[in-house]
C-alpha cells in the first residue's frame, strides 16, 4: 500500500503543477474517502497556491443540501451514482469558487449500500467550459480489497482522473481492479 500511496502522492504534485503553471484552483467534495483527497492533495508543500478547500459530505442529505445535488436524483438512484458524483463536482466547485471541482461517492464497505456493492464507486471532474454529461468527467470503478484499499484507489483514481483531464487524454468510463493490484489478499 505505500507504493500506491507514493503514487497518488506523485499524481498530486503533478495535478498542482499543472494547476499552478495555469493560474488556475481545485476544490473537492469526498463521500467514501472522508477527506483523504483533501489529505492527499495539501501533504504536496505549495498547495495553498491551488487548493481552495474541500466538502465531506458524508450524509446523503448533505449532498443535496451543501452541495446542491438534484435531491429527486438522490431519491431515485441513491447517493452512489455517476451523474451524482458530476452534481457533487460541480457544486464544491461553485460552493468554493474554484475552477476545477473533484468529487468521491461509492461503497467502501463493510456493507452494500443503495443497493450498490461493496467496491462500486464513482469520480467525477468538472472544470471550466466541462458540460456535465461530457466522456471523461466520470468514471464508474469496481473496486476490490479491503476498505482501506477501496478508499486509496479511489482517491488515485480522481486524481488521475483529473490529471487526463489537464494533459488532454480522454479517460474511459470503466475502470476494474482485482485485488492484487489494490494490493489486498
Amino acid at each position: 500500500m505505500a507504493a500506491a500511496a507514493d503514487a497518488s502522492a506523485g499524481v498530486a504534485a503533478e495535478v498542482l503543477r499543472l494547476l499552478a503553471g495555469r493560474g488556475e484552483t481545485l476544490a473537492v467534495a469526498e463521500s467514501l474517502t472522508g477527506g483523504l483527497v483533501a489529505a492527499e492533495v495539501t501533504s504536496v508543500p505549495g498547495a495553498s497556491r491551488v487548493f481552495r478547500g474541500s466538502v465531506t459530505a458524508y450524509a446523503t442529505e448533505l449532498k443535496r443540501d451543501v452541495l446542491g445535488v438534484d435531491g429527486e436524483l438522490l431519491a431515485a438512484r441513491g447517493a452512489v451514482d455517476g451523474d451524482v458524483a458530476l452534481q457533487m463536482a460541480a457544486g464544491v466547485r461553485e460552493l468554493l469558487g474554484a475552477d476545477w471541482g473533484l468529487a468521491t461517492t461509492g461503497v467502501a464497505g463493510p456493507d452494500p449500500q443503495d443497493g450498490q456493492a461493496v467496491g462500486t464507486v464513482f469520480v467525477a471532474v468538472v472544470g471550466p467550459g466541462s458540460p456535465l454529461r461530457s466522456e471523461g468527467n466520470v468514471a464508474g470503478l469496481r473496486l476490490n480489497g479491503i476498505r482501506t484499499e477501496i478508499r486509496r484507489e479511489s482517491v488515485r483514481s480522481v486524481l488521475g482522473l483529473l490529471l487526463r483531464r489537464l494533459s488532454g487524454e480522454r479517460a474511459g468510463n470503466e475502470r476494474a481492479q482485482d485485488t492484487e493490484q489494490n494490493g489486498g489478499t
